[in-house]
């Protein structure tokens, strides 16, 4: 690779996706270096339509569409399958996000691309998986935390809680994304493809593996305990004298004994019958949270992140929205989108690689006369 390249400069990906799962994966890719031709419908995908909130674009899609080229294609019609499988021919990638067996209906089921492209890296994106008896319930990220045990562990004693963020597409998407990763090391060593399926309710459950390890060797799954942890204590947020909430994580006996110490005021404490042990406080939670809380309504919040930080105590604020657009930490970057210029949480991922400008939005179909044009002498 030579000093300009990016990672994944060369590699050719084209997806028929919308909403959440699929965008997401390719996004990823996109931001690699990819070139990423994302299939849409006249009236675009979806997505496009959560909101306007982004100077007239959807957030949804601003946050996961950017440097892709859109193609519209009705590829129901024998003519646009014809321009598809002429791109396909020279891609690496192919992934989709319709319902189970919508592509198949159609003759361009993943299994019969890959017998047409050999080379071809097939992935997936479904929401309970292919020949079950869920597979043509209609899937969205709160069905699949529902229907996985994930609210079931989350909000309140008294109410379940949906997580505040799509946060099973969000797994599935990147699972999907290390999958292909790993399919494109595959095919350059192989030259052969890979066929990957993924579906939003094995990824929910994968993450779901400790509460039903805790189940299956204990009979008792984790109780809800709202903003606290249901195995560690004290762990969770406790209010200060200006109102403002701290969370707090004290994760061994050593870390304990300094919270007593510095925090409680009682040394004592740390090795008293009831608090010594993270299994006894656990058992005694409520009376260590309102010791916990006593100390912490002596002091406002900025006194007590010095005095945490100095111990040191691990502990975070709890912030809004409103709160992280001054947060220090958040890197933000400037995208085009067909409404104009928006800013945008940068990737995550610190990279020495060369990077990559963030490129535009693109419109409905932005993109569909200039690969058109590309591709009309392979049909």
């Amino acid at each position: 690779m030579s000093q300009q390249q990016l990672p994944l400069e060369g590699v050719t990906v084209v997806s028929v996706e919308q909403a959440v799962a699929a965008p997401l994966c390719t996004a990823r890719l996109a931001e690699a270096g990819a070139r990423v031709i994302k299939i849409e419908r006249a009236s675009g995908d979806f997505a496009r339509g959560y909101d306007d909130f982004v100077g007239g674009e959807a957030s949804y899609f601003v946050w996961i569409n950017r440097g892709k080229e859109s193609l519209v294609l009705d590829i129901k019609q024998p003519h646009e399958q014809a321009l598809l499988k002429s791109i396909l021919a020279t891609a690496q990638v192919w992934i989709q996000n319709l319902a189970p067996g919508a592509m198949e209906r159609i003759g361009m089921g993943s299994a019969q691309l890959r017998k047409e492209f050999p080379h071809l890296i097939t992935c997936d994106i479904s929401g309970y998986g292919e020949h079950n008896s869920y597979s043509d319930m209609k899937a969205y990220d709160l069905l699949i935390q529902s229907e996985s045990g994930l609210v079931s562990v989350s909000g309140g004693p008294n109410e379940y809680g949906r997580i505040g963020v799509s946060l099973v597409d969000i797994s599935a998407g990147m699972n999907a994304l290390a999958g292909i990763q790993q399919a494109l090391y595959q095919q350059l060593r192989s030259g052969t493809g890979t066929s990957l399926k993924v579906s939003m309710f094995d990824c929910a459950v994968d993450w779901m593996s400790v509460p039903l390890l805790q189940q299956k060797y204990t009979g008792q799954g984790p109780k809800r305990v709202g903003l606290k942890h249901p195995s560690i204590a004290p762990y969770g947020g406790f209010t200060c004298a200006d109102d403002k909430i701290l969370v707090i994580s004290i994760q061994n006996e050593r870390e304990w004994a300094n919270f007593c110490t510095h925090i409680i005021g009682d040394r004592a404490l740390a090795t008293q019958t009831g608090f010594a042990s993270n299994k006894e406080r656990v058992e005694n939670r409520e009376q260590v949270d309102a010791i916990t809380q006593t100390a912490f309504a002596k002091l406002d919040a900025s006194s007590m992140r010095a005095k945490l930080k100095s111990i040191p105590i691990a502990f975070g604020a709890i912030n809004t929205p409103a709160d992280l657009m001054d947060h220090d930490l958040v890197r933000m970057e400037t995208v085009p989108t067909p409404s104009g210029h928006a800013e945008v949480i940068a990737s995550p991922v610190l990279t020495s690689a060369p990077a990559n400008p963030y490129r535009k939005v693109p419109a409905v179909g932005e993109h569909s006369q200039a690969i058109r044009e590309e591709f009309a002498s392979r049909l």
